[in-house]
């Protein structure tokens, strides 16, 4: 296995699954895109396990300005890269591997002015990329439908249409600013929560982030992106931390390895077409023990790995991924 980056337990954001990921992607060597720079710590792995460069790709602008302290040692070895992972394929190609963790990033939970927290009073803001509409824009312009559709098809909040007509009547009164005010507004439509279960605004805080940011239609676009940007051999490797993502990233990789089947039994069979990755995992990879104690939101962490083959890119229909999908009425 490959030596892999130490990162300082002080750090902002402790990445997960990094040991797994150094080893199946190993020997780590020509260019690679980190489309999560966030607080660096895969690109300092792959740096460090002998990357000779890595483009980091962040949306968020403050994360190249906390880098500053030790990215100089690595040279022009490491491009700082402000975009999304979505137009990879814009800023190189010939790639030798991408990787993506699609977790949100611990050090923008902690910090009360970012808006992720229903922790942590702050504006309502949830923007990665610190522009664009935010998720009080959402919560005080949304219809009661358009608010329900969101919970539901983003959190897999089964209460959604309690909480939006909540919402509603809330900022009827006035506007609701402040992430602690809409918490206690989930809170207050649902079961008060047991010793081990998680906050009852989890979920609806994830759909409205999900929403501001546009992450699964993000997530599609980045996958394709990776295709195209990948060279021959080289390896696409995604941490997940929910099931919807996981379940677009297994089957885009499944259906690119030639291994999605078809929807039903009666479908007509697809035409046998050259497969654009093999899979380097057939099944996904979870933290274990040791790591989970160290760092508990690597309990939720999924990684999967393949690898690029020499076939053409191609389109990708979402439907086939998974993908939640709004009504027409939410867009």
């Amino acid at each position: 296995m490959a030596a892999a980056a130490q990162i300082p337990p002080t750090d902002p954001h402790i990445p997960v699954l990094l040991g797994p990921l150094i080893e199946a992607v190993s020997p780590v060597t020509g260019t690679w895109l980190d489309g999560t720079f966030g607080a660096g710590g895969y690109t300092r792995a792959l740096l460090d396990a002998g990357a000779a460069r890595v483009i980091a790709v962040d949306r968020d602008p403050a994360v190249f300005r906390m880098a500053a302290a030790w990215a100089p040692r690595y040279g022009d070895r490491l491009v700082m890269q402000p975009g999304v992972f979505s137009r990879m394929d814009a800023y190189a190609t010939g790639l030798d591997g991408v990787v993506l963790d699609l977790g949100v990033s611990s050090m923008q939970l902690d910090q009360p002015e970012r808006g992720f927290s229903f922790l942590r009073d702050g504006p309502l803001d949830m923007r990665m990329s610190q522009d664009g509409p935010s998720a009080a824009d959402i919560v005080n312009g949304a219809t009661e439908g358009q608010l329900a559709d969101i919970l539901f098809h983003y959190g897999e909040e089964r209460a959604s249409r309690r909480i939006a007509r909540a919402i509603v009547r809330a900022r009827d009164a006035a506007p609701i600013t402040r992430t602690l005010e809409l918490a206690r507004i989930v809170e207050g439509c649902l079961p008060r929560a047991r010793p081990g279960q998680s906050h009852p605004a989890t979920r609806s805080f994830q759909a409205l982030r999900i929403a501001v940011n546009d992450e699964y239609g993000e997530l599609f676009r980045g996958l394709m992106a990776a295709e195209r940007a990948l060279a021959p051999g080289g390896h696409l490797a995604v941490v997940t931390f929910h099931s919807i993502e996981d379940r677009m990233v297994k089957r885009f990789l499944q259906a690119r390895a030639g291994q999605g089947g078809r929807a039903n039994r009666y479908a007509p069979e697809a035409a046998e077409t050259q497969a654009q990755f093999t899979l380097t995992t057939r099944k996904a990879i979870s933290a274990d023990a040791a790591e989970i104690a160290a760092n508990p939101r690597a309990r939720s962490a999924r990684l999967r790995v393949a690898r690029r083959t020499d076939a053409p890119a191609g389109p990708v229909d979402p439907a086939t991924l998974g993908m939640p999908d709004l009504p027409a009425q939410t867009k």
